[in-house]
């Protein structure tokens, strides 16, 4: 069967899931129902009255039969991902430690929990409990151990570049990004974009295949355009996906040149590669211009210099009283009587690496 690429499939998750083929999506992002459990109306302190979420399709009768339903839909994602695949489920309290353990028994290996931290929760208006201000999401790759997608470098630049971290303050989806229909809210859980252009920088690269079980108002599927990605949406309820459908028609993709921002990782190369390969040699001295210190190179690839003895960061962090130091930049070499920075040598080690890579696949 060929993949239903950028469609919304209209049925049962769970009937549509087995249909597809097996190992052939990349990232798979659930928002299933929560089991909100609610048994009354909501109101504000006006009595005015809550559009809290009581739709059919959050209607449980037991926790048991919750459990039923999420075993499946999760074995059924868990078939379609691609064995280096990973998976992101969002709940709340009421669901999501019930989901987690689930995903543990079946296999699925916790990767991180993700607490998306609303600025602009709605509060609890009856004062009975502390606000509700945030979702979890837990990531969870398919098998323990696989490689599998994770855009580090991608994700700190996002953040400033500093690392990402497991907390995402973001703000629920309000004002124009707000879908809606004849008035109202299109959709009751509708999630923000941004929440899903983390997870789709983070998890995913360019062509990649996303599905969502559960797809709602089609912010997965908004967001899988604009970024380059490959969608696959189920979603049971035709209002949901007339909405969906009107919504990704309107997006603009953006262009291939602003999508290359996924970059190799930058090879490794040890300061043992530069003796191995002539590039310096045992005995030479190297030249430590912040304090006019030089060493000696010994054949172990360490440094000597009076009676330290290390790497070149060790040396240059004890020479520089302990400061934080990058020895690549701070040691200079001799070159027809000019000093020369020995990272120089290993960048030409990298674009050797380089090139035998692309002699490989040719």
């Amino acid at each position: 069967m060929t993949l239903p690429l950028n469609q919304i499939l209209q049925g049962n998750c769970i009937e549509i899931l087995n249909s597809l083929p097996e190992d052939s999506v990349d990232l798979v992002f659930a928002d299933p129902p929560y089991n909100l459990q609610l048994q009354n109306d909501l109101y504000r302190p006006d009595r005015s009255k809550v559009d809290a979420v009581n739709n059919k399709w959050d209607k449980f009768t037991s926790f048991a039969e919750y459990d039923v339903f999420t075993r499946e839909w999760l074995s059924a994602c868990q078939r379609v991902l691609k064995e280096t695949g990973t998976i992101w489920v969002i709940g709340s309290y009421h669901n999501i430690y019930r989901v987690g353990a689930i995903m543990q028994n079946l296999g699925f290996w916790i990767l991180n929990d993700v607490i998306w931290l609303k600025t602009n929760p709605m509060p609890n208006f009856r004062g009975v409990r502390f606000t509700n201000a945030h979702e979890t999401m837990i990531w969870a790759q398919k098998e323990k151990g696989a490689k599998y997608t994770f855009n580090h470098r991608a994700m700190k630049a996002l953040n400033d570049d500093l690392q990402m971290r497991s907390d995402w303050v973001l703000p629920l989806a309000t004002g124009k990004e707000r879908i809606k229909s004849n008035g109202t809210k299109a959709h009751p859980t509708q999630k923000p974009e941004a929440l899903l252009y983390r997870v789709m920088m983070s998890s995913s690269r360019t062509g990649d295949v996303i599905l969502d079980p559960f797809f709602g108002s089609g912010t997965t599927g908004a967001v899988a355009k604009k970024l380059g990605r490959n969608f696959i949406g189920i979603e049971r309820d035709k209002k949901y996906v007339k909405v969906a459908q009107k919504r990704i028609d309107a997006v603009n993709p953006a262009s291939d040149e602003s999508l290359a921002v996924e970059k190799p990782r930058i090879a490794r190369v040890p300061f043992g590669n530069l003796l191995e390969n002539g590039l310096l040699s045992p005995g030479q001295t190297l030249y430590f211009t912040k304090n006019n210190k030089s060493a000696r190179i010994l054949a172990n690839g360490h440094l000597k210099c009076g009676e330290i003895v290390g790497s070149i960061h060790k040396v240059a962090k004890e020479l520089s009283n302990g400061a934080p130091v990058n020895g690549w930049d701070s040691w200079f070499y001799k070159d027809k009587g000019k000093l020369k920075v020995i990272d120089e040598l290993r960048e030409r080690i990298r674009a050797s690496k380089n090139e035998s890579k692309i002699v490989e696949v040719k």
